[in-house]
């Protein structure tokens, strides 16, 4: 196996669904300056905008949680185009 194919900054690291809140530890190299409480230990966080638990694939919901407003965007654009 080649010497130092790995990063060097794999750590522990926490992921946060930002839509509901869910929290889970994995392990990555992803930079991040914000920290969080995890399990009685302080863990660097990434910003999740949807996961497992939110994810209408996973939650049999066919509904969407459109955070940056983009659906209503696209319908407004193409609205006048329609008619």
């Amino acid at each position: 196996m080649k010497k130092d194919l790995h990063p060097k900054n794999y750590r522990f690291v926490v992921f946060k669904d930002m839509s509901n809140g869910y929290q889970f530890l994995s392990r990555s190299t992803a930079e991040s300056k914000e920290t969080v409480e995890f399990e009685g230990a302080e863990y660097p966080v990434i910003k999740l905008e949807i996961s497992n638990t939110s994810h209408p694939f996973y939650t049999g919901k066919n509904v969407l949680v459109d955070t940056a407003g983009r659906i209503d965007k696209f319908k407004k654009r193409y609205e006048k185009k329609a008619n």
